[in-house]
């Protein structure tokens, strides 16, 4: 799937339009609580989404926010007791609870927009795609002028010689080790499927053990460059767009191979605001709501008419842009389902060696 940037009009029907017309009165106890993952994204939501959605509707957003934990998700739910009606969270969540009937099948009728302007994230049957962002490699370009240009690099001590800062989770070490090592994009999951497959990439994150420091927050490999204790560092494309616009830091992202994620909008099962939280679906996939999205936070739309709304000086910025999108490794959310806790116990283990 490529998001397309020439796009003849825009559809919204149903819900989605009703969402867009003039406020109606609302009842006092008319509140949603949305849950994201705080910080500059939950200030974000906020401008782009949660403020224009009571403004247009009269129903009150209380935000909440999460690190991704599935047994609070659990808990409410088999208690019966669920405080959070909408919820952020990415591919791999989002299919673990909808596997484990945590979250609601969405009602694209209740929606009220169209399900395959959405493309193949769409087809997710428990969420709604609301954002695209990706993992990294970012570097100091003053440091780096020439480089690194391909994943390759970042495994290329010689070339580069220096630490590289990498997050603690097994997530994208896997694919990037494999690429570097001449496994072409397109057949990644075919070779990590299989036993061989799983060695070799271990066998190549081998080779740069030594050089690597680990982080485990977000805001952590932007302040490793700043504070020149790497070289590049693996990182999330929003926090580092965030690091260069708004405290000027002389970042570059190197695109190659960049592990994309899809972020999904879900409703817990069993919350008391059912319609409420379609209404906010219907509301918050609008492509003018997710163009709006990307003038606070660069992520890339859902909604692939959205991106023909997408300020052109932002378009650059988004990890679905047409160029970022073609060299992107999509992960598959099945494999990691099945595999997942495997393959995280070998990393565990094997950073402990």
């Amino acid at each position: 799937m490529r998001p397309s940037l020439m796009i003849a009009g825009v559809l919204v029907t149903g819900l989605a339009a009703s969402a867009l017309m003039p406020a109606k009165p609302a009842f006092a106890g008319d509140r949603l609580t949305i849950v994201t993952w705080g910080g500059a994204a939950q200030a974000a939501y906020r401008k782009g989404i949660f403020d224009p959605f009571t403004k247009a509707t009269g129903i009150k957003v209380i935000d909440d926010e999460w690190n991704g934990e599935i047994a609070k998700v659990r808990a409410m739910v088999e208690a019966k007791t669920v405080r959070w009606d909408v919820i952020t969270t990415p591919t791999s969540s989002a299919f673990r609870m909808c596997n484990d009937g945590l979250i609601e099948t969405i009602d694209w009728k209740k929606v009220g927009l169209v399900r395959d302007k959405f493309g193949d994230p769409g087809k997710f049957d428990c969420g709604l795609p609301q954002a695209y962002n990706v993992t990294v490699v970012a570097y100091d370009k003053n440091r780096l002028p020439t480089g690194p240009k391909t994943i390759a690099d970042l495994f290329d001590t010689k070339t580069f010689p220096g630490k590289r800062g990498l997050w603690k989770n097994v997530s994208a070490k896997l694919e990037w080790a494999l690429i570097a090592d001449g496994v072409p994009r397109k057949d990644v999951y075919k070779v990590l499927r299989t036993p061989e497959g799983v060695d070799r990439a271990f066998r190549k994150l081998d080779t740069i053990k030594q050089d690597v420091i680990w982080w485990t927050s977000g805001a952590q490999p932007q302040q490793l460059l700043a504070d020149r204790q790497v070289v590049m560092t693996e990182a999330w494309n929003t926090n580092v767009t965030d690091a260069v616009k708004q405290s000027g830091q002389p970042f570059e992202m190197m695109w190659d191979a960049a592990v994309g994620g899809w972020q999904y909008w879900v409703i817990p099962k069993g919350t008391p605001r059912l319609d409420e939280a379609y209404k906010y679906l219907g509301f918050a996939g609008t492509p003018q709501t997710e163009a709006d999205l990307t003038r606070y936070m660069p992520v890339g739309p859902g909604n692939r008419d959205a991106m023909a709304l997408v300020d052109p000086a932002v378009l650059p910025d988004l990890a679905n842009s047409p160029e970022h999108y073609a060299v992107a490794v999509l992960p598959d959310p099945q494999f990691w389902l099945e595999r997942g806790d495997e393959l995280n116990q070998r990393f565990n283990a094997w950073l402990a060696k």
